[in-house]
């Protein structure tokens, strides 16, 4: 995702400030968001460590510092994820909170041309069990 000569995408979300901003607001709409209590059931009652793992994963993934990998080790997310039961509802739901939250947060049309259908794809990816 980056390119030296190039702002990363977490420059041009807005370095820290950026990044912070749509994880709370992320977390904010899971904790409101009809469509996300599937999600949001799957979470512990305080969303407070869910979303400072989250905050430190994409700011090392949108190309800031690794703070994720510094403080956890590799992400390995799928794997991390195994506890929880995540199909469609849990997909739909984060997914809901992630593209509104990034509506709401990140102003760059064209970063959100290029993150979203990466989040999408990481998000179908953390299925890991049949509907029904």
């Amino acid at each position: 995702m980056s390119d030296p000569t190039q702002p990363t995408p977490y420059d041009r979300i807005g370095g820290e400030a950026g990044v912070r901003r749509l994880t709370q607001r992320f977390y904010e709409l899971m904790d409101s968001l009809p469509e996300a209590a599937a999600c949001r059931a799957i979470h512990p009652p305080s969303l407070g460590n869910s979303e400072q793992k989250l905050f430190e994963y994409l700011t090392g993934w949108l190309g800031g510092p690794p703070l994720f990998v510094e403080r956890h080790g590799p992400p390995m997310l799928r794997r991390r994820h195994l506890h929880a039961p995540i199909a469609g509802p849990e997909i739909e739901g984060w997914l809901a909170c992630f593209r509104r939250a990034w509506a709401e947060t990140v102003a760059d049309q064209a970063l959100g041309a290029l993150v979203l259908p990466q989040v999408e794809g990481l998000a179908r990816h953390m299925r890991n069990r049949a509907e029904g």
